[in-house]
């Protein structure tokens, strides 16, 4: 019997899984080849051209016929993937909301922080759309601002990658089950997130820093 929401709800995974597959394989090349930032984004992005590219070519066979698959619809099958995935990473990227964002302080700091760590939240609060980034990068002076000892070493500052490699999330009045549900998407993804209790209570997702692996 034809069930109209597991097709649906199929059909939203099969959209979703080329760019959660780009994330995924960003932070695989970072992790595991410790490429260049931008080269592990473009690496991945490369694939999920070619992974979307096949998702037009079975639909293209699925409303039309195999015999108007010619040169140029196959042009523009790839253009047209290559035109999604290059928005879907450019916006990304670039752009998170200012009502995600705690501060204006923290707006500029977001800059600083690892292109791949910024696509992975931006993808989440296309689904979350109260999620609120309370901290990004920092220097180690700013602990002493917030009244805490200096880190020698935080995944808060800049790394050898020229960015910084971890953001903090707010959990605090908001349901637990949101809060799995985020820590769940960075795990999965390949980040690490470490929970911090208190009037402050927040989580905080990092990616691995090859010059300080230990480091949080």
């Amino acid at each position: 019997m034809f069930n109209p929401f597991t097709f649906l709800l199929k059909v939203l995974l099969l959209v979703l899984l080329p760019f959660i597959g780009l994330i995924r394989l960003s932070v695989y090349f970072h992790i595991s080849q410790n490429l260049l930032p931008w080269v592990c984004i473009a690496l991945a992005t490369l694939m999920t051209v070619i992974l979307l590219f096949i998702y037009l070519t079975f639909l293209h066979a699925w409303v039309t016929d195999y015999a108007s698959n010619t040169r140029y619809t196959v042009k523009r099958r790839f253009g047209i993937a290559a035109f999604v995935v290059l928005l879907y990473v450019i916006h990304g990227i670039f752009y998170i909301g200012g009502t995600n964002i705690k501060s204006e302080d923290i707006r500029t700091e977001i800059r600083e922080v690892h292109p791949i760590l910024r696509l992975s939240v931006s993808t989440l609060i296309h689904l979350d759309k109260e999620l609120l980034i309370t901290d990004s990068a920092r220097l180690p002076e700013d602990y002493q601002k917030m009244g805490l000892p200096s880190k020698n070493q935080s995944l808060h500052y800049r790394q050898s990658t020229g960015y910084a490699h971890a953001i903090d999330i707010r959990t605090n009045n908001r349901p637990e089950w949101k809060n799995l549900l985020v820590r769940t998407y960075f795990i999965v993804m390949g980040f690490r997130t470490l929970r911090h209790y208190g009037t402050a209570d927040h989580l905080h997702v990092s990616l691995l820093s090859h010059a300080y692996p230990n480091a949080k």
